[in-house]
């Protein structure tokens, strides 16, 4: 996978791909997300990428990545609220 938005390859953890397949997730709703989504600073190149998609009831959808040479996604959560 590559995104666009940051025109770096895109990397699966192992957690990140279960995480996935038990919010019923596919790669290209993931690189949806990080190509598309809010992007919310969480420090030392960690950020939380995350969007609403009204087809879904577990809002809202979040990646949570490394952005470095490579967007690094370490796990990927529903039901995930941004903190202030």
């Amino acid at each position: 996978m590559h995104s666009t938005r940051f025109d770096l390859p895109v990397v699966l953890t192992e957690h990140a791909r279960l995480r996935m397949a038990e919010r019923d997730m596919n790669a290209a709703l993931v690189l949806e997300i990080i190509d598309t989504g809010n992007l919310k600073d969480a420090g030392n190149a960690h950020y939380w990428l995350y969007k609403y998609l009204p087809a879904r009831t577990d809002n809202l959808l979040c990646v949570a990545a490394v952005i470095e040479n490579a967007v690094v996604v370490k796990t990927i959560m529903h039901h995930w609220e941004p903190l202030p």
